[in-house]
């Protein structure tokens, strides 16, 4: 168990004279603050990746902001406050302000690249030893409780001692999540208070998965989770599965595909048997940063991601998906909604700045050429939506063919599915592109309006409730009709749970995040597609989640025996 808390910083002046120098100590504190943030983006560029070392790049920016130290120097020379103090005030009424905005939301979750902020500054003030290299922990082998993890602490855990760690604060979005995941080691943030409840040396269990913590589980609990690790890691053997092909017993093939948020990512997915990768997620291009990415940006990430994978593994980038609440420099589009979810955000966002949108579709267009690129379009709620988009997409490449610049004229077009809208005219919409992606943490949001962050309404939030499966069956039918592929790229399709019932309702192409592929090939080849199908239909006669998951954890049992609940 971490004590993150930090150090209270008491209510302290100075006499008028000494102001000056505290001024000069806030001065050095920054800077030393900023070198040590470049030191940490370098080592962890190295380590992971330009695009995970990125967060500690926008660390040394808020270091150097002029802004926040105009603040800083104002207390100091107006208030008289010592420069701990003077430091402490202003990031923490930064702070506040993320505690004004809804606890799920992107802006919120960057609370502890602040918090991270304040912890550099007061430690450089009093005379704290620079921390980059790993955190001193007891034991060879821990799962680390914490209220919560800044950034740079999580950079500092090494994977081969900590085999995972919970928060009470942070969100999955967080940089301290982002991190973790880069690390791979299992956490589960932001799952509100639980220290006083636990002790060290207490038995848990971190299911990074579903996002649980289980204090002092029983022995059939125990059992269960043992069992379901020694699935997985058997499962999980590059070695057995990476080469071997994901095919039902009854021989039909089934295309399993990676989830990435960063260009570095893309060599876990071949390591872990992916054929390609079924999204590739863009919006690290735009958080903590300054200004909008410039289009020579853009190209070298989608460039770096088909380069690596090779010029017959599908890429599919999906153009930005944030909403205006979202912690970036968009364009200035920073303007505070009641209900971001419900506002100008993914495709709406891109519609209303052309320039933008037109940067990123000029990348990806001229990037195309370096492999079996596709271009999917999010949050597509009407089908005039998806028109204009494909519209300024044509526009684009014929501004790239005046300027006689190549690029891929058939790039593949498609659109996600997840709103209940683009699931009930999904008969039109297929006639428009030549893929579906279902996005299911949406699509599940969206029809049951619950939001799975939420803890009064999380129970509500079920893939299995019949209204999304009849959603599913919808798009996938409109699919066939138009003889397009449908791909299930949600939390949904990473689930062994639930691949019988995509399986049988025709769905041939899967995308999860890489850790998880091992076992998706695992259940598919012990599957039939006759049996999926039975699955299906069965799933679509009952009446509601609890039915319908019931009814799936018994036909996995029977699929695989070994597999937990």
């Amino acid at each position: 168990m971490l004590d993150t808390e930090g150090v209270v910083i008491s209510h302290r002046t100075v006499p008028q004279e000494q102001t000056e120098a505290e001024v000069v100590r806030v001065g050095a504190a920054l800077a030393a603050a900023a070198d040590d943030a470049r030191d940490r983006e370098r080592d962890i560029t190295d380590r992971l990746g330009q695009s995970v070392g990125a967060i500690f790049h926008g660390h040394a920016f808020l270091y150097e902001d002029p802004g926040l130290r105009r603040d800083i120097e104002a207390l100091i020379r107006t208030q008289r406050y010592s420069a701990e103090y003077a430091a402490s005030k202003a990031v923490r009424g930064l702070i506040r302000r993320f505690d004004e905005m809804p606890a799920d939301g992107p802006m919120a979750r960057l609370k502890a690249d602040f918090l991270d902020l304040e912890k550099q500054v007061l430690g450089k003030l009093m005379g704290a030893p620079a921390t980059n290299g790993p955190i001193p922990l007891a034991g060879d082998a821990v799962i680390i409780l914490a209220g919560d993890l800044t950034p740079s602490e999580t950079a500092q855990l090494d994977p081969q001692i900590v085999h995972a760690f919970a928060t009470e604060s942070g969100g999955p979005t967080s940089h301290t999540a982002i991190m973790a995941g880069a690390l791979e080691i299992p956490a589960v943030v932001g799952i509100g208070r639980f220290l006083s409840d636990v002790s060290i040396g207490d038995t848990v269990i971190v299911d990074g998965t579903r996002g649980l913590l289980i204090l002092d589980p029983d022995e059939a609990t125990l059992e269960r989770y043992t069992a379901a690790r020694a699935a997985q890691e058997a499962g999980g053997q590059a070695d057995n599965l990476r080469d071997v092909a994901p095919v039902t017993r009854c021989g039909t093939r089934v295309l399993l595909l990676g989830n990435i948020e960063f260009p570095h990512e893309a060599p876990h997915c071949l390591d872990r048997g992916a054929e390609g990768v079924g999204l590739y997620r863009t919006e690290f291009l735009y958080v903590n940063k300054t200004a909008d990415p410039t289009e020579a940006e853009h190209y070298e990430a989608y460039k770096s991601v088909l380069t690596a994978l090779g010029p017959d593994r599908p890429v599919v980038i999906r153009t930005l998906d944030i909403g205006a609440d979202k912690f970036s420099a968009v364009s200035g589009l920073l303007s505070a909604e009641k209900n971001p979810f419900l506002g100008l955000r993914s495709v709406r966002l891109c519609l209303k700045n052309l320039v933008l949108f037109k940067t990123q579709l000029r990348a990806i267009l001229r990037a195309s050429v370096y492999g079996d690129a596709r271009l999917m379009f999010p949050m597509v709620s009407t089908v005039m939506e998806l028109r204009q988009c494909k519209s300024l997409l044509a526009e684009v490449k014929e501004d790239l063919e005046e300027a006689r610049i190549p690029f891929k004229p058939d790039l593949p077009i498609g659109t996600m599915i997840e709103v209940p809208s683009a699931a009930l005219i999904a008969d039109v919409l297929a006639r428009e592109v030549d893929f579906f992606s279902i996005g299911t943490n949406d699509l599940v949001q969206y029809t049951l309006a619950a939001d799975r962050n939420n803890e009064n309404v999380a129970g509500l939030y079920n893939p299995a409730d019949p209204a999304v499966l009849r959603l599913m069956k919808m798009v996938c039918d409109a699919a066939a009709t138009e003889n397009i592929t449908v791909n299930v790229c949600g939390e949904m399709s990473g689930e062994p749970l639930y691949v019988p019932l995509l399986i049988g309702l025709g769905i041939r192409q899967l995308s999860a995040t890489p850790r998880k592929i091992p076992e998706l090939k695992r259940t598919i080849r012990n599957l039939t597609v006759a049996d999926a199908e039975r699955i299906a239909r069965e799933s679509m006669r009952m009446e509601t989640a609890r039915e319908v998951t019931t009814y799936l954890r018994e036909q996995l049992r029977r699929i695989l025996p070994d597999a937990a609940d």
